[in-house]
């Protein structure tokens, strides 16, 4: 690896690919923490820069208290103020011993600071510099935009909620996949490195990566000379594919047959032989054509049968399926909890939260905690007296 900063992780804690670059993230919220936790938990030494007091992010209410928790776990928190000239002159250092800068301020925020790529570049030539924003280069590169507006903006609250009513995901799901083709770029950038000597500036955005999102509805209406429909009242491409009533109230299942041959399990698990029989709904177009008429069969059979009934028998014939799942009911997840697919987490209140940890395994591995969530300016002393 190119750089031999920061302490060595604990064996085990995190994945370890990265370690020995050291990285400085500028942000906050979710797009630029999100490239700082991945890098993170892949090893690297991530520096959060955090305004005195704290990230304000720290101290979001409603949906956004679970943003700070979940993408700041391995990280080092200092607090420096940017206005004041010995704080700039900390960061200034931080950034010229670094591998990576991440960031995702306005346009020209850090420019103006003298933290800018170009500005940076010139102390440290092989520098990757990611800057997370709404939008690539264009008409449109120096609008402020969140997740939200490039939803709407970008088609996927269109094809999210039903005709008339657009949706956002349920999720910050832009801001995360965003941050992921940040850290794309970064890894491409580090080969290009290995290779050059150089650095390199990495631009990710949040509508190009809506735009990428929905890409497969866009060829849609090129293939079928349709526009798509949004997902409530699409045409699926499956006849069986949908939520469905169980015998308990409340107890729903979501279903899909996806192929002839699962077709046929199906009927064969279920006694539906006539149906199996029908050469009507030999193909899986015939049945997506047949869907009103199958559905119903379905929806009665299943509201006759205990969810976990149904569940047992699904699964051992190999078909998918899904129970209706809240969020805060994952942290008991049988599967999620049998490998270390959760890691423990302490927050600011003291109380302990079990979160997402990195979906991924490399070699049997997976990452886990190396530093938990950071107090503001934990390492204040650590790493701006030592610069380790």
């Amino acid at each position: 690896m190119d750089g031999q900063h920061g302490p060595q992780h604990a064996q085990g804690s995190t994945l370890g690919q990265l370690n020995g670059l050291r990285v400085v993230e500028f942000t906050h919220m979710v797009m630029g923490p999100s490239i700082g936790v991945i890098l993170a938990d892949l090893g690297a030494d991530v520096v959060k820069v955090e305004p005195p007091g704290g990230d304000r992010t720290r101290s979001l209410l409603g949906s956004g208290a679970g943003y700070f928790p979940m993408f700041n776990r391995n990280k080092r928190s200092v607090c420096l103020d940017l206005k004041s000239e010995e704080d700039l002159q900390s960061a200034l250092d931080l950034c010229r011993g670094a591998d990576i800068v991440i960031e995702n301020f306005r346009p020209g925020t850090l420019d103006r600071l003298g933290l800018g790529y170009a500005a940076l570049a010139d102390i440290n030539p092989r520098l990757i510099y990611c800057s997370a924003k709404g939008f690539l280069s264009g008409p449109y590169e120096d609008r402020t935009a969140l997740d939200e507006v490039t939803q709407m903006m970008g088609g996927l609250a269109y094809m999210t909620g039903p005709p008339g009513r657009p949706l956002r995901a349920g999720s910050s799901v832009v801001d995360i996949t965003g941050g992921m083709f940040g850290v794309i770029g970064i890894l491409a950038a580090l080969e290009q490195r290995h290779r050059t000597g150089k650095g390199a500036h990495v631009n990710c955005s949040l509508f190009e990566t809506t735009a990428f999102l929905v890409g497969q509805h866009m060829a849609q209406k090129d293939v079928t000379g349709q526009a798509a429909q949004p997902m409530p009242v699409r045409i699926s491409a499956w006849a069986i594919y949908d939520v469905f009533e169980t015998k308990q109230s409340g107890e729903q299942l979501f279903v899909g047959v996806v192929s002839d041959g699962q077709w046929v399990k199906f009927c064969q698990a279920f006694d539906l032989t006539q149906l199996a029989a029908d050469p009507g709904y030999a193909t899986n177009n015939q049945r997506v054509e047949a869907r009103e008429t199958l559905l119903p069969i379905v929806r009665a059979l299943f509201a006759d049968i205990d969810r976990a009934v149904l569940v047992e028998r699904l699964e051992r014939i190999g078909l998918p399926f899904a129970p209706i799942v809240r969020p805060d009911e994952l942290a008991d997840d049988t599967h999620l909890n049998a490998q270390g697919s959760l890691v423990t987490l302490t927050l600011e209140n003291g109380t302990t939260t079990r979160l997402p940890a990195l979906p991924l395994e490399i070699d049997g591995q997976r990452a886990g905690v190396a530093y938990d969530l950071p107090k503001p300016g934990e390492h204040n002393a650590q790493l701006l007296r030592t610069g380790r």
